[in-house]
């Protein structure tokens, strides 16, 4: 007895778990740059807030729109195969970012060959187009990465040591969101804050080279077999799979209340925040300053999640969907001001009091739906809750990108935040999601 190893010292030693770990840890380290490196490379290249607005919109937008066909094809293909398609199509666009970068100049003087007949010179405008298409195609190769991402745990790890081993890879990627924006700030630091498109350059080429690390990690994966399909040996159609989700989510009242609030606010403010903070950054003079800002809040989240693991049974509330409601009216609070800072430690501080919120929130819901929803029906339950903010997050991002040319940044912020407490209070005053238990009936 004493000497039989815990679950997690034993998954340790699991060689699948150790390959997929350690790609997965350069491969979110290398996103989490991209993240910081790209929303500042539009805004060195055109000051435009719209063209930020677009870019993130064109990145989302796709990974929304088809990511339910992603789940549909991996469950048709190996994972593995779908998911190395992914690493090495993501490793060649960054590959091309890079180079965009090296050659591109805020002056219109800067050739890309002169070897060539015919000099093509690219111009921060030229750029700008190049970056339209590579985003989409980044979005788009997300579609498919994600859910088979979330797919080949199961096929690698022995079921016993499941758990477990999601719970190491979630802390991991969190880790992650809190490293890589460091990371990336100390970087643009080194490089002039972002002045020098050399030190961009060195971000996305670091992404690009994790990828061909991470596809080398998932080689050495060797798969358990796949369990047998169930029914039918001609597969559901995509559209048929998806309709049976669409309609379960549906037919469950509470998910059906909690999906649509999220959606609502997703809509309204979520993609509004992907677009202001960055600009936040930039009002507060210096890339390396959306590097602290974004570290800040994945430490928040890291510290949100360990709260929800470690102490969610001493903090009681009336019910799922009153600590929903509430937390959401909090975070309104937190981000009406963040627009009237004047320091990036103000910004850090309302960052990591945000981040605190949603990790803690973010386990809960998880854990919530994972409750309520048959084993079978997981795949599709939890596809249909990432599209909800995957695909109307986009729209707010593209139209908050076209607002701030109207307004001020501080009003945004202001109005962001008394827009998500009226909601929660609306919710809580005229819904029955106040009364949503926290375990399925």
């Amino acid at each position: 007895m004493a000497d039989q190893p815990t679950p997690g010292a034993a998954l340790k030693r699991d060689p699948n778990f150790q390959w997929l770990m350690r790609g997965g840890a350069i491969s979110a380290l290398g996103d989490q740059l991209t993240m910081i490196a790209l929303p500042w490379l539009v805004l060195k290249l055109t000051g435009d807030t719209l063209a930020l607005g677009l870019v993130i919109a064109l990145m989302s937008i796709p990974r929304a729109v088809f990511i339910l066909v992603g789940g549909a094809l991996v469950d048709r293909y190996s994972p593995k195969r779908v998911l190395m398609l992914t690493k090495h199509v993501n490793a060649a666009l960054l590959a091309l970012l890079t180079l965009l970068v090296l050659n591109v100049s805020t002056t219109p003087t800067v050739a890309l060959s002169e070897t060539l007949s015919l000099t093509v010179a690219i111009t921060p405008q030229l750029a700008l187009h190049v970056i339209y298409v590579l985003a989409f195609g980044l979005g788009l190769a997300q579609a498919f990465a994600m859910p088979s991402g979330m797919s080949i745990m199961p096929l690698a790890i022995a079921p016993e040591h499941l758990q477990t081993a999601n719970g190491m890879m979630m802390g991991l990627r969190q880790v992650t969101m809190l490293v890589g924006p460091l990371l990336a700030a100390g970087l643009l630091a080194v490089s002039g804050d972002g002045h020098d498109l050399r030190g961009l350059a060195l971000a996305f080429g670091f992404d690009g080279l994790s990828y061909v690390f991470s596809a080398w990690t998932l080689a050495k994966v060797a798969l358990r077999t796949a369990p047998a399909t169930h029914g039918a040996s001609a597969p559901q159609s995509v559209l048929r799979s998806v309709g049976t989700g669409l309609r379960m989510v549906w037919d469950d009242m509470p998910m059906r209340l909690c999906f649509i609030y999220w959606g609502t606010v997703s809509l309204f403010i979520g993609g509004a925040m992907q677009v202001a903070i960055p600009v936040l950054a930039s009002e507060l003079h210096g890339a390396s300053t959306l590097g602290i800002i974004m570290g800040a809040h994945g430490a928040g989240t890291l510290l949100g999640m360990g709260v929800a693991a470690k102490m969610s049974h001493r903090l009681r509330f009336a019910s799922f969907g009153a600590m929903i409601l509430s937390a959401d009216a909090i975070a309104g609070v937190l981000l009406a001001p963040l627009g009237m800072v004047h320091a990036a430690w103000q910004a850090c501080a309302l960052m990591l009091a945000l981040g605190l919120l949603t990790g803690y929130i973010q386990i809960k819901v998880f854990t919530w739906i994972q409750q309520r929803v048959p084993p079978h029906m997981m795949g599709r339950a939890m596809s249909i809750f990432m599209f909800i903010f995957m695909g109307l997050a986009p729209l707010s991002a593209a139209a908050t990108g076209w607002i701030l040319t109207q307004i001020p940044l501080s009003q945004l912020f202001l109005g962001g935040g008394i827009i998500l407490v009226l909601f929660a209070a609306g919710a809580y005053l005229f819904t029955p999601i106040r009364g949503i238990a926290a375990n399925a009936s």
